[in-house]
């Protein structure tokens, strides 16, 4: 739980929820790593489907109040209430917690306008997301297999899956290990909050780490005759922030 937010008794909707997960999605074992199968496409769907019908309130967000740019997620708090407003650009994304097992992990992102979530990766990982409210700038890409590395640069390419602004109320993503942008970064064009459910969560210890990238056009660097020549996106591999989650 989010420090400053006091608990409270999860909705019907956020119980079926987790009901839902937890029949859902095995316990996966150590020795899977990051090879974890996706489910079944039906129990996505299923999923999917009733993240569709959550609502701000259903996850005790407060209607009038979505335009607030603080950053906390707008819950009913006196700690908030009574703290100093303070510029845009300070305002931290704040994660709020509702639950995490070995299998799966439900929270939620608020993020204040303009901010920020850096491309990252999911290894194999199955994510849902739904947009409760707001608007945000979503990129996403999917490597290419066979993997191509460039010439003595830790380096490889992917291709471009998404490059647009979702707008609340809109249906839930989803993206697997393999496919429907499994890198993906967000900008808020508002303020906005996510709802997010991962499975399995990252795990450092068997392997699901969640790495940054920079993301540079292909048509920028040149390696001459004999380079790769399908279209895509060039993701150079950036240091690993292991352990490093916003929550």
């Amino acid at each position: 739980m989010a420090w400053g937010v006091p608990p409270r008794p999860p909705s019907s909707k956020v119980q079926a929820l987790y009901e839902l997960c937890k029949r859902t999605f095995p316990s996966p074992s150590a020795a899977a790593g990051a090879s974890s199968s996706p489910p079944p496409a039906d129990a996505v769907r299923s999923i999917s489907s009733l993240m569709d019908t959550i609502t701000p309130a259903d996850v005790g967000l407060r209607d009038d109040n979505v335009e607030d740019d603080r950053g906390h997620g707008f819950f009913e708090s006196n700690f908030l209430k009574s703290s100093a407003r303070v510029t845009r650009w300070a305002q931290p994304i704040t994660y709020l917690h509702i639950y995490e097992c070995d299998a799966f992990s439900i929270g939620i992102f608020c993020l204040p306008t303009s901010s920020v979530i850096p491309l990252h990766d999911h290894p194999g990982m199955t994510v849902l997301s739904k947009i409760l409210y707001g608007s945000m700038h979503v990129k996403s890409y999917d490597w290419i297999e066979p993997t191509v590395l460039a010439s003595s640069q830790p380096a490889k390419l992917a291709k471009l899956h998404t490059d647009d602004v979702r707008t609340a109320p809109c249906p839930t993503s989803v993206l697997y290990p393999q496919s429907g942008g499994n890198l993906h970064c967000f900008t808020s064009v508002s303020s906005c909050a996510v709802l997010d459910v991962l499975a399995p969560p990252y795990c450092e210890d068997v392997g699901r780490i969640c790495t940054y990238f920079h993301d540079y056009p292909f048509s920028s660097l040149c390696w001459g005759p004999g380079s790769w020549h399908q279209t895509g996106v060039l993701i150079w591999w950036c240091v690993p922030m292991v352990g490093v989650y916003v929550k």
